[in-house]
């Protein structure tokens, strides 16, 4: 079957089977490197997606499922000004992800400030939850969500705080 959606913003379509996941779609027809199917049960959080706006693992979602929806990749999230808050927050707290689990701490921030602007600790703790990766200790983690958090709405409200 033919599926059409919405990639990082470009209308596209891809030729999928019934048996095909959205990670191994991503990865080998449009090269999107930036996720990974290491679990295969949605567990370890290398393929998440935003899916609709939502966080999603892209290993156990089948292809067909996302017709007519809107995917974004670490790839496509990269290029918008939301990515440049979180990265510079994570950068001000210190925080320095491994390289295994920074895309996933990275959109799951995103879809939490775009929940809420000004998330308390246990929020921030509870989304991040889905990067069980330990390179970065909670504390830090913490501090890295609230200066993207600032970041943000100085660049939305333009307010100094």
């Amino acid at each position: 079957m033919t599926l059409s959606f919405i990639l990082n913003g470009e209308d596209v379509s891809a030729r999928v089977r019934s048996v095909d996941r959205l990670s191994d779609l991503l990865r080998e027809h449009f090269g999107l490197l930036g996720l990974q199917s290491d679990c295969r049960g949605g567990r370890c959080g290398r393929c998440l997606i935003m899916l609709g706006g939502r966080l999603v693992p892209s290993c156990i979602l089948p292809a067909f499922r996302i017709r007519g929806m809107e995917v974004v990749t670490i790839e496509g999230f990269s290029q918008t000004d939301e990515y440049q808050d979180i990265v510079a927050g994570f950068k001000s707290a210190g925080v320095e992800t491994c390289g295994f689990c920074d895309s996933a701490k990275i959109l799951a921030t995103a879809t939490l400030l775009e929940r809420r602007t000004r998330p308390t600790n246990a929020e921030i703790l509870e989304q991040l939850s889905v990067a069980p990766c330990r390179c970065t200790d909670p504390e830090t983690l913490v501090h890295g969500v609230q200066a993207a958090a600032e970041r943000r709405a100085r660049r939305l409200y333009h307010r100094a705080r």
